[in-house]
């Protein structure tokens, strides 16, 4: 269905540690896309720290490969459990996908207002898309854009809806935007 959406439209998959134990995600990420018809570059693929924990070679070579063949990595869920800076140094990232538990009442926590803002500013010194998670209200939303955020993703934007309602949500947002809008996602 992605395969249709518009050019410039991404698809987000989520991976767990399993996937690249297999040992060949490579393999079945190129068929999938062989079969969809979906450009490399058009798949994000997200995967959490927890996975980085590893720090197994035949991680990081799985990581490297699919982002050879132009597939997107992003960083899930960054903030929590287990995380290191020095993640971001193992891997050059595309996006950093800034925990929910980060945006919720993102006006009235000054803390969590101070989180948001060193990890975007993290983001532009690494130059890769930080994209807040979980975004519900338009304070949410206010707060994020000042502090630089790139993108937003939750509930306020969209609760999940089938293939057809993104195809007529895509175009309604191109009618009235005419070009993409930062934080929306």
């Amino acid at each position: 269905d992605a395969a249709a959406w518009p050019d410039d439209v991404r698809v987000a998959v989520n991976l767990s540690p399993l996937q690249f134990r297999s040992g060949n995600l490579l393999s079945i990420v190129t068929d999938a896309l062989k079969h969809s018809g979906l450009p490399p570059r058009r798949l994000e693929l997200e995967i959490t720290e927890t996975l980085l924990l590893e720090k197994s070679a035949q991680v990081l070579a799985s990581l490297h490969a699919l982002r050879a063949l132009g597939v997107r990595i992003s960083m899930d869920d960054f903030g929590t459990g287990y995380s290191s800076l020095s993640y971001l140094r193992s891997f050059p990232f595309d996006k950093i996908k800034i925990d929910q538990s980060f945006v919720r009442d993102l006006g009235a926590n000054r803390e969590a207002q101070a989180i948001i803002r060193s990890i975007v500013s993290l983001g532009k010194g690494l130059g890769v898309t930080i994209t807040a998670e979980g975004v519900e209200t338009e304070a949410e939303l206010s707060c994020l854009r000042t502090e630089g955020c790139d993108e937003g993703q939750g509930f306020l934007f969209s609760k999940a809806r089938p293939n057809a309602e993104i195809i007529s949500l895509l175009a309604a947002q191109r009618g009235i935007d005419g070009e993409e809008d930062a934080l929306v996602a």
